[in-house]
């Protein structure tokens, strides 16, 4: 019985994707969830598995082909088995000359010609290197030599001379199509860029009592909830509490209208080997520290394996991006829109601060707010910034919700 192997349906915002890889070839036996293929599309890569047990029996689009939702890409024979691989014995077709071939001993050099040059090398029993190449970087090519067993082949004076290999201080350069993804990335970027009156406001903060409650609680609450106590997940809940109190920055422009949420829907920033992915932590407002660190930890796995779907990036009021965790210092995240606002996280260097008039050394870190100047005004974005850092320097504050 066949099976067609259809793509899955896509969202409204997807109108099509692309074939990245193919993992089988037609005629190779195929197992029930087995991935037969990954498809990129502008926003994920997702995987098609095989809906029976059998055998790959057609495959209607090769990699780099465009298909849409639903379309049928392959057909699978279920229950079949795959064929036995094919003897080695020559066909007899081939009988009179092949046999004349396989008596001679293989002149020196064919491994480097074509197949049907090594043919023809083995039966007119010629040297190659003896022979001028006027393929591309000087190789011999199956023209060359029936032109040399004729006669009519100059003999070479010496070997053609290998390509030039890179030296330093040259050049070289390599030009590449950008994935579906990256292209898509690209073209968000620019209508951020294009569409929003963007303006960053900037901040401090001294993380030195989120480091003593790490420090004091981390061990008890990894036992308690099986992840470890990250400085994401005060962030997460600190930018929180602060959408609540200033809703202009958890708002996204409509046209000519304002939608404020009444609920704060986190994309955290991910960085993945295909380019830069916002999978949605929903209902933050809902969650404890330890539901935002699962559901970060998640989201990484998902993102790493390749896993992460079209539901996980969907959506969301607020984005946190966190430049740190790669060494930046200082940074102007852009706004992804529809959202109206990002906050940007760096690294955590110790950096000498005045404390009761005294100079001590502290784990600082800048903050940054990137926001749509549109509908929030500077005073909400510096006020917004100031709360989520005292929340940050007085974290008892934020556990206990003020």
């Amino acid at each position: 019985m066949s099976i067609e192997v259809k793509v899955p349906v896509l969202p409204e915002s997807v109108s099509d994707a692309l074939i990245a890889t193919w993992h089988k070839k037609a005629g190779e036996a195929v197992k029930r969830d087995e991935n037969l293929l990954d498809l990129e599309t502008d926003k994920v890569v997702l995987e098609v598995p095989a809906p029976v047990d059998g055998v790959l029996k057609e495959i209607r689009f090769e990699e780099g082909s465009t298909v849409t939702s639903s379309q049928v890409i392959a057909v699978i024979e279920e229950g079949a088995a795959a064929a036995p691989a094919p003897a080695t014995a020559p066909a007899a077709a081939e009988a009179p000359k092949a046999a004349r071939a396989e008596a001679k001993e293989a002149p020196k050099g064919v491994d480097e010609l074509s197949p049907a040059g090594r043919r023809v090398a083995v039966e007119e029993n010629i040297d190659p290197s003896k022979v001028a190449g006027t393929g591309r970087d000087g190789r011999v090519t199956k023209e060359d030599l029936v032109n040399a067993g004729k006669g009519g082949g100059a003999p070479a004076a010496a070997p053609p001379a290998p390509a030039a290999k890179p030296t330093p201080g040259s050049r070289p350069e390599e030009r590449v199509p950008m994935t579906r993804i990256r292209t898509r990335i690209a073209e968000r970027l620019m209508q951020s860029k294009n569409s929003i009156a963007m303006l960053t406001s900037f901040n401090e903060v001294n993380l030195a009592e989120v480091v003593k409650l790490r420090k004091a609680l981390g061990e008890q609450f990894e036992k308690a909830n099986g992840v470890k106590l990250g400085f994401m997940s005060f962030f997460v809940k600190a930018a929180t509490e602060a959408l609540k109190r200033y809703p202009v920055v958890n708002a996204s422009v409509d046209g000519s209208d304002i939608i404020y949420h009444g609920y704060q829907d986190i994309s955290i920033a991910v960085s993945t080997e295909k380019g830069l992915v916002t999978p949605v932590l929903r209902d933050v407002q809902d969650m404890s520290f330890a539901d935002v660190e699962k559901g970060i930890i998640g989201y990484a796995k998902k993102a790493r394996d390749g896993k992460l779907g079209l539901d996980d990036l969907q959506g969301g009021t607020f984005t946190i991006t966190n430049g740190g965790t790669f060494g930046s210092l200082l940074s102007t995240p852009i706004v992804n829109p529809p959202q109206s606002a990002i906050l940007g996280m760096h690294t955590i260097k110790e950096r000498p601060v005045v404390e009761n008039g005294q100079v001590v050394a502290a784990p600082m870190m800048y903050i940054a707010l990137s926001y749509d100047h549109r509908i929030i005004d500077g005073r909400d974005a510096v006020l917004f910034l100031v709360d989520i850092k005292n929340q940050l320097e007085n974290p008892q504050r934020m556990l206990l919700g003020l």
